[in-house]
């Protein structure tokens, strides 16, 4: 069933994953929204795709069930993910893989529809600056071609696109044209066998220490935490504060939320690690007042110095 059903849906779904990338460091370096399903190539330069997948289905689902007045799970079991290697033509061909989805839909028009009129990709955004997201990376897909991110490189990359485009409206199953492709929809892991095997030495290894520790400990948490503390450094000194002023203030004084919004729209650490850390107690409508904070309803002068903080 349908998990975007119009033009909105899909922007509120592009909005929480680029505040995933803010959060979790993320790089998406391919994506595609189709009706039922999303495709999206992401490197994550921490441990912290679980979280942050964790985070942003959730957001979405939460966003979904508000503005669809619904309620309860939207996407059915765990996501795939693909662990994808950088050597050879690997990923190159799963960014290819993500951009030709639109058109290996069965009754595709190859006469008459233009891959690059669905929006809801980032195709349109490696041809063309104006449609580019700003959390968009390109440079790696482009430079698996010999290309640039110029005019020419642009051109360039469209071409051979459409050039594949040309190789599947002459198949009489165009969703089959590259064996690749089935590899990238069955498999776990697509690369060489060189790189299969380092990975399967490091998930053998990650078996065995999950008989000792949980699996989310200190490998998983440590870019969120280390981030939300020095934001909450970094938001302690642009209002003037140190660090052992927190205890003294007041637990819901506009300071304290100012710092909590920073550190909460650039992290995924929970509320409770953030109340914790600016000794706010329990702070009752933490998550409603954030919000407001956010919408400009208070308009203090402490959160307006924070959003100067860069992550």
């Amino acid at each position: 069933m349908p998990v975007f059903r119009d033009g909105r849906d899909n922007e509120m779904f592009l909005d929480a994953l680029g505040e995933a990338c803010v959060r979790c460091g993320w790089r998406v370096h391919a994506f595609c929204l189709m009706g039922n399903h999303y495709h999206l190539l992401v490197e994550t330069p921490e441990p912290n795709l679980v979280a942050g997948m964790q985070w942003l289905q959730g957001t979405y689902t939460k966003r979904f069930n508000v503005r669809h007045k619904e309620w309860g799970h939207l996407f059915q079991g765990r996501y795939k993910a693909l662990l994808v290697g950088r050597a050879g033509d690997y990923f190159s061909t799963v960014a290819t893989y993500i951009h030709l989805n639109p058109a290996r839909v069965r009754g595709y028009d190859f006469g008459s529809s233009r891959l690059e009129d669905h929006v809801w990709s980032s195709y349109p955004g490696f041809i063309r600056l104006r449609q580019r997201t700003e959390w968009l990376c390109v440079d790696r897909v482009l430079g698996c071609f010999n290309l640039r991110d110029t005019p020419a490189g642009r051109r360039s990359y469209r071409e051979k696109i459409e050039k594949r485009l040309l190789e599947m409206s002459l198949s009489h199953q165009p969703w089959l044209v590259d064996e690749a492709w089935r590899k990238i929809r069955r498999g776990w892991c697509f690369g060489d066998e060189l790189f299969r095997k380092e990975m399967e030495e490091q998930l053998d290894g990650v078996l065995e220490s999950a008989k000792r520790e949980s699996l989310s400990g200190e490998g998983i948490r440590r870019h969120d935490e280390f981030e939300a503390e020095r934001l909450v450094l970094q938001g302690l000194n642009v209002l003037g504060l140190q660090d052992g002023d927190l205890p003294g203030l007041k637990k819901n004084c506009p300071e304290k939320y100012a710092i909590a919004w920073l550190v909460r729209r650039n992290t995924s650490v929970s509320p409770i690690w953030i109340k914790e850390r600016l000794v706010m107690g329990k702070a009752t409508n933490f998550a409603s007042f954030l919000r407001r904070m956010a919408d400009g309803e208070f308009g203090n002068d402490f959160f307006q110095k924070v959003k100067t903080v860069h992550s």
